[in-house]
């Protein structure tokens, strides 16, 4: 991952270190050019949201956690 900020051949913007527990390591962050986005963290542990509703946390350990807003609550 190169240092710094920018937008890699895919469309994707990036940055590193951009992660919640780093201001300087290996954390960084992209923000998708479809309108999801991922956090990667220093303490091994990584975010994703798909942009449309649904998310995945994985902590340190590899535990992932789930949720999804989906259609709940619309008619």
């Amino acid at each position: 991952m190169p240092r710094g900020s920018g937008t890699n051949s895919q469309g994707n913007s990036y940055n590193t270190p951009g992660g919640t527990n780093s201001s300087d390591g290996s954390a960084y962050h992209y923000s998708n050019s479809n309108g999801s986005y991922y956090y990667s963290n220093d303490n091994g542990s990584s975010y994703y949201n798909s942009g449309s509703g649904s998310s995945t946390y994985t902590s340190p350990s590899g535990t992932s956690h789930s949720s999804s807003s989906g259609s709940s609550g619309k008619k």
